[in-house]
């Protein structure tokens, strides 16, 4: 785990010392000799004023121009003072309490309910407390409710420990230890403790999640074995992803989803994910994996891009049967077969309401579908996904969420087809260097893409009945490799700093205007 520094005017301010932290004062810490600390620390920033050009405000300043992580930010600092966030973000905090929070006004008309790194002192305001600290990441926030004709938000402003009463300093304490993972991280043992922590983001209530509960246990027992922590969390635990040093997906990804702010924060904050945001959005979107394919050559069934008036060309250009499918679909959702032209016109009375752009395929037969599992480029494992029976795909959806899948059959790397190796390896290639699963179809005119999954399917004695630990080995060998080349970059930064080169000022950090303003 990195070091947490704490920032604060006075130590009596913050009486919790504990391993992995280092508390010092503001006026210490804006010297030049707060430049030694590494620039992995990660700052949080309890200085009583954090208005611009204040002492805590330089705080927050300097720790960004030394590369350190830190909240607040100048920025979520800026914009608590001068609203100008405010604007954006109140109505949708609005709208949240307006959901979750039905408590009659009694005995007084406005609630006062303070957060402490996202957790409200207030447990019925808890989802709410932990929306606000995703929009502006302060350790200490207040919020004022009205209520009239239902609660309403008045404002969110900065909490300073000052204003803290006796009962709420235990609340500071207790959420400082729940963000900085000391609370729950093991105590070191003989053997040493994990090099890194692992959060695998999952949901038990997922209808077909991508890896089953044996298939997880299976990662985490990989990475004990690795010396790694590892940690199941959900989309809840959005407000603890800094405890991490890494973030792996093992939820059905999409881009107005959790998913997808989860990897987009954890690549912001430097951690390595899998899969990163760019491999969501190239995967999950079917019109730009066919363009990635299509502009480099990779095999793929003959494809068209068509919006509502251009619907019917699918019909004059391939015949029927074809495929037609929306855009943001996975596990054989979204994904139709086209008969005749009533098939047709009712799926364009559907699809267009959905998006204005359809993908429509030849319709290639098989009794399998290849999947090729890529990890950072090179082949892992190899599995055939058989049709379910009576059905043209490998999953056959029901009423009810009831579903219905083929038999399976996993190789090993080296006894597939090259081809099919080669092929899926191309493709994923275009993607990135995460982890995925390419779907091939193999006929006697050539091996052909359909898709790569930037979470593919991995159940436990499915796609690891082949390679069985090594397949869960690999990933979190992966991980490791990810982070020690963090750590090793690291200290270079630390020395450049020391050496002499000057250290971004205000207007490198904000830019011009931003000071200006």
């Amino acid at each position: 785990m990195p070091l947490h520094v704490i920032v604060v005017d006075r130590e009596i301010d913050f009486p919790w010392p504990a391993p992995g932290r280092r508390i010092m004062r503001a006026a210490n810490y804006v010297r030049e000799a707060a430049r030694e600390l590494p620039a992995s620390a990660r700052v949080i920033n309890l200085c009583r004023d954090s208005s611009y050009m204040s002492l805590g405000y330089y705080c927050s300043l300097m720790a960004e121009a030394r590369g350190q992580k830190v909240i607040p930010s100048v920025e979520v600092m800026l914009d608590l003072h001068w609203k100008r966030l405010l604007r954006i973000a109140l109505p949708e905090v609005q709208e949240l309490v307006a959901k979750s929070f039905k408590a009659p006004p009694e005995p007084l008309p406005h609630l006062e309910v303070d957060i402490f790194f996202g957790l409200p002192d207030d447990a019925r305001l808890s989802a709410v407390a932990r929306r606000v600290f995703e929009l502006f990441r302060c350790p200490l926030l207040r919020l004022d409710l009205r209520y009239r004709a239902g609660w309403s938000v008045k404002s969110i402003r900065p909490l300073t420990i000052r204003e803290l009463t006796s009962d709420q300093q235990p609340m500071l304490k207790d959420a400082l230890d729940r963000y900085t993972h000391a609370a729950w991280r093991p105590p070191q043992r003989a053997s040493g403790p994990g090099r890194y922590s692992i959060a695998i983001l999952h949901d038990p209530e997922e209808h077909l999640p991508p890896s089953d509960p044996r298939a997880l246990d299976r990662f985490a027992r990989a990475g004990e074995k690795l010396g790694l922590e590892v940690q199941l969390i959900t989309r809840t635990d959005y407000t603890r992803l800094l405890e991490f040093d890494a973030l792996f997906i093992r939820e059905t990804t999409a881009l107005d989803h959790h998913t997808y702010r989860f990897a987009k924060k954890a690549e912001a904050e430097g951690m390595p994910v899998i899969d990163d945001p760019r491999s969501i959005l190239r995967c999950t979107n079917k019109i730009c994996l066919a363009e990635l394919l299509e502009s480099n050559d990779v095999p793929a069934p003959r494809t068209l891009i068509l919006d509502r008036r251009r619907i019917g060309r699918a019909e004059r250009e391939f015949g029927y049967p074809f495929v037609v499918k929306i855009p943001d679909s996975a596990f054989s959702r979204g994904v139709f077969r086209i008969h005749n032209r009533t098939d047709l016109e009712k799926f364009a009375d559907r699809a267009f309401k959905e998006s204005d752009l359809v993908v429509a395929q030849e319709f290639i037969e098989t009794a399998f579908d290849w999947r090729v599992g890529i990890l950072e480029g090179r082949p892992l494992y190899v599995c055939k996904y058989f049709m379910a029976r009576g059905h043209w795909q490998i999953i056959k959806h029901e009423k009810d969420r009831r579903y219905v899948s083929g038999a399976y059959a996993a190789l090993a790397v080296d006894q597939a087809p090259a081809p099919v190796v080669d092929a899926a390896t191309r493709a994923a290639r275009l993607i990135g260097d995460g982890l995925y699963g390419v779907d091939l179809k193999e006929t006697a005119n050539g091996v052909y893409v359909i898709e790569v999954n930037d979470n593919p399917s991995i159940e436990a004695g499915v796609e690891d009945s082949m390679i069985k630990d090594r397949l869960y080995l690999s990933v979190m060998e992966t991980f490791i490799r990810r982070l020690d080349k963090r750590s090793q970059a690291e200290p270079r930064e630390a020395r450049s700093r020391r050496n002499g080169q000057r250290a971004p000022s205000a207007h490198d950090v904000l830019g011009t205007d931003d000071v200006s303003r």
